[in-house]
């Protein structure tokens, strides 16, 4: 993949920016990256750099594509399907054709969480989160944890739950925000940090890098969990639903503490490796993954020329 990948880049627009940091950073580290050709007849896919903001409506989408279309003769080969895209706040549903053929067809590269119903498991892709801090690189590989649970702060949104991990001494929670220090003190020192899915859950290689098993608190299945393709999310997090409240988590818990937490915090350690953005970037750390997950779906069906000239 790193010695025969190539993209092909459109013509950007005079103006671009994105909504989150974390995207800004996967745009510049493709841009500069050798996996840039400027012979599209080389190119394994076509990335389409646009600014599909938070407030762009889809006639506007429309009018974009539309344009790569008549320009060029790429979109037409595949109907977009060798095509991909950045968008924190995904593309919705739309009439016009242009909408429908990217949406349905080319590669959503989007944010962590994903925008409820605008992602496509299996064909889009979501970006690890930008981490505010990181574990040292030679963490040690066992550690001695005080406490059963660490919540911070906003990871929690459903009131009950939140009073009954407020009353349980084997969870810590924070109600407050607290200082660097204390927050790296409290993941190292924590076997699990839970988390409830939605916003919050984008510290989750946060807590990985820290040795902190991370356990996803949810009713339903996820399907848009950072490098899926990749990762053995079973391996190293823990899923769970609110329904039975904090016995039911801490019974859960209990359980893989008996069986199986070592390997958990350990492979998640390791799997944090791969959450690391850097401004240059380097073997195997998020972008590079980002970029495998794309390799993967260069597959795509090209019609023959005939079929479409």
């Amino acid at each position: 993949m790193i010695q025969n990948f190539k993209i092909y880049a459109y013509p950007p627009p005079e103006t671009l920016s994105f909504d989150s940091k974390v995207e800004s950073l996967f745009y510049s580290s493709l841009i500069r990256s050798h996996f840039i050709t400027q012979n599209p007849e080389e190119a394994h896919l076509f990335f389409i750099p646009f600014s599909f903001h938070s407030g762009l409506s889809t006639r506007a989408v429309a009018y974009v594509v539309g344009n790569y279309r008549t320009e060029f003769i790429y979109w037409n080969r595949t109907l977009g399907a060798d095509h991909f895209f950045l968008s924190c706040s995904g593309i919705g549903h739309g009439a016009d054709r242009n909408v429908v053929e990217l949406k349905k067809n080319s590669v959503q590269v989007s944010c962590f969480p994903t925008t409820a119903g605008l992602f496509i498991p299996h064909k889009d892709v979501s970006l690890p989160p930008l981490a505010n801090v990181h574990a040292p690189v030679h963490a040690p590989a066992s550690k001695s944890s005080s406490y059963l649970g660490y919540v911070r702060y906003n990871w929690v949104k459903e009131s009950n739950l939140m009073e009954q991990l407020l009353a349980d001494p084997e969870i810590v929670v924070e109600s407050e925000p607290s200082d660097q220090l204390t927050y790296e003190e409290r993941l190292a020192g924590s076997k699990f940090c839970l988390f409830e899915y939605g916003p919050e859950i984008s510290a989750i290689g946060e807590a990985m890098s820290f040795g902190c098993v991370p356990v996803v608190i949810t009713d339903r299945p996820i399907q848009d969990l950072p490098l899926m393709d990749l990762l053995a999310w079973q391996q190293i997090a823990v899923f769970v639903g609110s329904s039975g409240g904090v016995n039911e988590i801490k019974r859960v818990l209990g359980r893989v503490v008996v069986e199986e937490y070592e390997d958990m915090r350990e492979s998640a350690a390791v799997a944090s490796k791969h959450f690391v953005w850097n401004d240059t970037p380097e073997p195997c750390d998020a972008f590079h993954m980002v970029m495998y997950q794309l390799w993967l779906r260069r597959h795509t069906i090209r019609y023959a020329e005939r079929e479409w000239a």
